[in-house]
């Protein structure tokens, strides 16, 4: 095995080089190796080597192997040959067959070998040359079907890097926008691409999010998940500080924010850094639609979180503590449902919560075809079930179900997640101090998200600390006409911003 630190040169012997890397790679059956003799005899004056399924195969017989050999056969006499060196004549040799680079070590000649490009030795020379021929099966460009929209494109990123960069590139024609890859992982060598506009992206953060890649040494990236947890800064914490979508529109209008893109070869998900709590309650449709219409589901997003968060605690602590704030004609109706459920609310709750998150898991993980179909059926079924055995209330059911379908209004996934995880802290403390409790845990919970910051940036802004000019897009959108702000003034929104005319 070469180590991944070793600088190997390139042998000028093409025979020395074909066996070390025959040996390197265990003689597997998809490295094809092609040889082309001048003259007839064994001495091999070219060689071209690719892996099969990675390589355009009809471009490397037709474009390239047929190429060098027509060449090769019709070079200059033995006395041209005298004047001319074997570099020189490698050069016009592969003068106009494209994209053409010099490799100058071993190494590097493995990555581009296993990266889908052709090797191109020749005899005497101490360096390959390699062309970009890539040409590996990937998924089309479909809809999403985990970020979906009524109105807007349907684009979704796919599986390949440069198929992710060319459908930003499409959105954004701007020189600026900059794009840097590097390789991480010492097995994988998975390409990572940092992606910003110039002159918009601040400085600090690109620094940082350079230093923070550069730094990760691990043998495997399969996806961009692996990235997200190991450049985070805050660990510990339940919220995600790292954004990621997998739709080309709104990884645009955030690049126009300020935001920094981290694209991972493999995968369809793209980070985005820094980014703010507002975020995560944000749809690009938001930005497709009036602004009435948008704001009116962004106020009904917020709301449908707080229900999510803190009904069944809400719920614990005013059928246990506070009986008092009920309706008498209420009261009465929780009483004779509860009087024959043998268990306390608190308990009541977590069984309900906890069954119909194993339902939840259940639907994801079975096949598509049956999946729904059994989540649904089995939350009707054992919600209906439980309350004629009278282990628990029909109010209860009312108020599991509700939370529930709340949780999935949010846009971003990554956010319900530690939602539905508090969820079950709220109720243990409504549980013990009834409101009171509440009251406190969202109080902890409000210094928490104050406290975290995201490569340098507030979590809470632009809330704390306030900017009065970056609040018009965050709980409502104000209208387009009313937005005079420069791209890039606020790394909060996430929308397209119009630049103020003088």
């Amino acid at each position: 095995m070469l180590p991944a630190d070793e600088t190997i040169p390139i042998d000028p012997t093409i025979e020395y080089n074909l066996e070390r890397m025959m040996k390197d790679f265990g003689e597997s059956d998809d490295l094809v190796i092609r040889e082309i003799h001048d003259d007839g005899s064994l001495e091999i004056s070219a060689a071209v080597v690719y892996i099969d399924g990675l390589s355009d195969t009809t471009a490397i017989n037709c474009y390239i192997f047929d190429v060098l050999n027509h060449l090769i056969r019709q070079v200059p006499t033995d006395k041209q040959k005298d004047m001319m060196s074997t570099e020189t004549l490698a050069r016009e040799l592969l003068n106009g067959m494209g994209s053409i680079r010099i490799v100058a070590e071993l190494n590097e000649l493995y990555k581009n070998l296993l990266s889908g490009e052709a090797i191109i030795l020749f005899k005497g020379i101490h360096h390959a040359y390699r062309a970009d021929i890539r040409d590996w099966k990937g998924r089309d460009v479909t809809e999403s079907t985990n970020q979906t929209s009524v109105r807007g494109p349907r684009e979704s990123f796919t599986e390949t890097l440069r198929t992710n960069t060319s459908l930003i590139r499409r959105k954004i024609k701007d020189p600026n926008l900059w794009l840097e890859t590097i390789s991480i992982g010492r097995l994988t060598k998975t390409d990572v691409t940092i992606m910003h506009i110039n002159g918009v992206a601040k400085p600090s953060v690109l620094t940082l999010v350079r230093a923070k890649l550069k730094a990760i040494d691990i043998d495997s990236i399969l996806d961009s998940g692996y990235i997200e947890e190991l450049i985070e800064e805050n660990h510990f914490s339940l919220f995600p500080t790292i954004y990621n979508s997998e739709l080309p529109d709104n990884v645009a209008a955030q690049l126009l924010e300020g935001k920094v893109a981290i694209l991972v070869d493999g995968t369809p998900n793209t980070l985005l850094v820094p980014t703010q709590l507002v975020t995560f309650f944000q749809s690009p449709e938001d930005y497709y639609q009036r602004s009435l219409y948008a704001s009116l589901l962004r106020i009904l997003r917020y709301g449908s979180v707080f229900i999510s968060l803190l009904l069944p605690s809400i719920y614990i602590a005013i059928t246990t503590f506070h009986r008092d704030m009920l309706p008498a004609s209420l009261l009465i109706g929780l009483a004779a449902q509860r009087e024959g459920v043998p268990l306390p609310a608190f308990v009541e709750a977590l069984v309900m919560e906890l069954t119909f998150e194993i339902l939840r898991e259940a639907g994801l993980r079975m096949p598509r075809a049956i999946g729904q179909a059994v989540s649904v059926v089995g939350t009707l079924v054992i919600g209906q079930a439980a309350v004629e055995a009278g282990i628990v209330s029909a109010a209860m059911v009312i108020v599991v179900s509700v939370t529930a379908i709340s949780t999935f209004t949010l846009p971003a996934y990554s956010m319900s997640i530690p939602i539905r995880i508090l969820r079950f802290a709220f109720m243990g403390v409504a549980a013990s101090f009834g409101l009171f409790g509440i009251v406190m845990g969202l109080f902890v919970l409000l210094l928490h998200l104050c406290a975290l910051r995201s490569f340098g940036e507030p979590f809470m802004s632009p809330f704390s600390p306030y900017h009065a000019t970056d609040v018009q897009d965050t709980v409502v959108r104000m209208p387009r006409w009313l937005s005079f702000k420069h791209p890039g003034t606020s790394v909060g929104g996430g929308s397209e911003r119009i630049r103020k005319r003088k």
